[in-house]
């Protein structure tokens, strides 16, 4: 039996299948065995290549509002592990942590004994399952996938409303090389009857994912027809938006998550809450919208923590984020110089990287400690070379990347630091604690 976090995530450590596992066949024994704790909760199941996060952030800010309480589950963590299952902004204590995993244990030691061991990803949805269903039982769950969606471990859920943000290239030996295939993936979140909201954009994408709805005969609401959203202001230091959707138009809407991209983001929440509150009779006031998008937090995207020189941390790790986060910082920052500090993963193509190299003035390399799918900082900048005229500085140690970068600076410079959410995971604490 556990006693404390540490040694559930040792028995993770050792036992756990490393790396991404597509199918639900472990997860749906468990819950069997369970007698099906997912049954119980009210789900809002968002899948997409980028913006789940975001979107989910603000879905759960305007909830909360609206008093309502919200459990949400999300990946990675930027701080502390238990940022992974929250209600209310708070995240799993350790005690229940430790007693659902507790719970798991028999099961989780069954699999791994018929050489069937879950991933680690299945036994953090496993425990946030029972933590919602059984102990904190939020009024609603802002579900976010992992990868995917059709053989995504949270895949195991019959949700109110179904979300898809975004298909862009990513994780192509799991998903696909082409972006109708990533789609087909995604669409795999997509339950009989229930409603799905798509922001997708792509044509063929887009094609994909409403032949499955309606297959499934899951009313779609999609962006650019059933609802849009306008653009009134957007600068470094404000951002203004409008919304029109099938029941209403909002105007003056101010959101305080920062990037072009964030509007597209907001559209596709504010559907989302008008299909519960016309739906499913969920309370929530204009008031309720309003506060909401103004006191969102995102960590990690886009997300401003320091001034002079001004430092940014964003999370952009595949082609889409990364011209997001460029077309944002260009749009934000047209005048000032942008120093870069990136870390990249084995299995990313530098060529992802070429909106950076157009507009940075410097880049500086680094490392994610302790991290085996973390590429060598030397050979990011070997491999980065061939693409950057300017100045390219390796550090093994990302503060030490960053540190350089804040001393090389002048005082209305731009650092963006990115390239892995789990780089931010790294850095942010010295910008937050100190």
């Amino acid at each position: 039996m556990f006693k404390v976090a540490k040694e559930v995530h040792d028995w993770m450590d050792q036992h756990c299948v490393m790396g991404i596992q597509p199918g639900l066949e472990r997860m749906e024994w468990v819950l069997e065995k369970l007698g099906h704790p997912e049954r119980r909760c009210k789900w809002i199941h968002i899948a997409g290549t980028n913006g789940k996060g975001s979107t989910g952030a603000m879905i759960t800010s305007i909830l909360r509002e609206g008093d309502y309480s919200v459990g949400v589950f999300l990946s990675p963590h930027i701080l502390e592990w238990n940022e992974r299952i929250q209600v209310d902004g708070m995240g799993i204590s350790e005690v229940s942590f430790v007693q659902w995993s507790n719970t798991l244990l028999p099961h989780l030691e069954e699999l791994v004994a018929q050489g069937n061991a879950p991933s680690p990803f299945e036994f953090w949805t496993l425990v946030a399952i029972c933590y919602f269903a059984l102990e904190a039982c939020p009024w609603f769950v802002v579900w976010e996938t992992g990868l995917g969606g059709r053989w995504d471990s949270t895949n195991v859920v019959h949700p109110l409303v179904s979300v898809i943000t975004s298909i862009g290239y990513d994780h192509k030996e799991f998903l696909g090389s082409t972006l109708p295939d990533i789609a087909r993936e995604k669409a795999g979140i997509i339950k009989r009857g229930v409603p799905l909201v798509c922001s997708v954009e792509d044509e063929d994408a887009k094609l994909v994912i409403h032949q499955v709805a309606q297959s499934e005969s899951a009313t779609i609401y999609q962006l650019h027809k059933q609802f849009s959203y306008e653009i009134e202001e957007c600068t470094a230091h404000k951002q203004m938006f409008s919304f029109t959707s099938p029941y209403e138009r909002l105007t003056n809407l101010s959101l305080d998550l920062q990037g072009i991209h964030q509007f597209q983001n907001a559209a596709t929440a504010l559907m989302t809450i008008d299909i519960l509150r016309r739906r499913y009779i969920t309370v929530v006031e204009e008031a309720h919208i309003r506060a909401g998008l103004e006191t969102v937090r995102w960590p990690g995207r886009m997300e401003k923590v320091q001034d002079q020189p001004l430092v940014i941390l964003d999370g952009a790790h595949n082609q889409d984020g990364i011209q997001s986060l460029v077309k944002s910082l260009t749009q934000a920052y047209p005048h000032q110089k942008i120093r870069f500090v990136l870390a990249s993963l084995q299995d990313k193509e530098m060529d992802i990287y070429q909106p950076i190299v157009d507009i940075a003035h410097e880049i500086m390399v680094t490392e994610i400690p302790n991290f085996p799918r973390s590429r060598k900082a030397h050979e990011l900048a070997t491999l980065l070379t061939p693409y950057f005229t300017g100045s390219i500085q390796a550090f093994e140690k990302s503060l030490d990347a960053v540190q350089s970068a804040m001393n090389q600076a002048n005082p209305d410079d731009v650092i963006v630091i990115t390239g892995s959410l789990y780089l931010i995971s790294e850095v942010r604490p010295y910008f937050v604690r100190s």
